[in-house]
Parts: structure tokens; C-alpha cells; sequence
């Protein structure tokens, strides 16, 4: 997995590669109560805003960590925003993206490097 300074995590799963967030970002947001997320075949550009994410104490929004096509969604998040919390990095993911080039994958942080950037 990799890690952005935006708190969201990056699992490449075959030619896809899964986003979603961090449970320090899960923590610091607090009870998810609202997800809105992109719509399937949606061409992103690194740094787009392609989710919202609201909480009990904010409203957060979710960039494009790449540039690439949204393929899929996770319905499940839209229905029970509270997977989030739950199981931010399993079953809480917020969407799969066809990327070109992988390596870009390379200009972010391991887990232990995300550690440290926390705290």
C-alpha cells in the first residue's frame, strides 16, 4: 500500500488501483454519516475533487491521488456510511481507478514513511 499526505491509502489490486482513507483520517473525522462519490467511467485528473465525506464534525472532500478513470465504487459506504469507520482500510473503500502509469504510484509515502508523517 501506499499513502498520501491527503490521508488516503492506495492499494493496487491487479491493473486497479483501490483508494480510500487512512483510519488516522477515519479517527480525526469522526462518525462518517455521509459519502457521495463519483460516477463509474469518470476521466480524473491528479488533485480533482471526486468525493465528499461529511462527519459528525466536518465535511471533507477526496482528491484524485492520480490521473485516470474511475472504473468502480463502493455502493456499500453510500448505504452505510459508517464503514468508514469501521474497516477504513478494507471494506470502507471509496473507489477503483484505471491508471496509465503505475509508477506513478512511486511518489508516495510507505506506511511506515505515513507513520512518521503523523506521529
Amino acid at each position: 500500500m501506499k499513502f498520501t499526505e491527503e490521508h488516503e491509502w492506495l492499494r493496487i489490486d491487479g491493473d486497479l488501483v483501490v483508494v480510500g482513507i487512512t483510519e488516522h483520517a477515519a479517527e480525526q473525522l469522526g462518525d462518517v454519516v455521509f459519502v457521495e462519490l463519483p460516477e463509474p467511467e469518470t476521466q480524473v485528473a491528479k488533485g480533482d475533487e471526486v468525493s465528499v465525506i461529511e462527519s459528525v464534525k466536518a465535511a471533507s472532500d477526496i482528491l484524485a491521488p492520480l490521473d485516470g478513470e474511475i472504473v468502480e465504487v463502493n455502493g456499500a459506504i453510500v448505504d452505510n456510511p459508517g464503514l468508514v469507520n469501521e474497516d477504513p482500510l478494507g471494506e470502507g473503500w471509496f473507489f477503483k481507478m484505471k491508471i496509465d502509469d503505475l509508477a506513478a504510484l512511486d511518489d508516495y509515502m510507505t506506511e511506515d514513511e505515513y507513520k512518521v508523517s503523523i506521529g
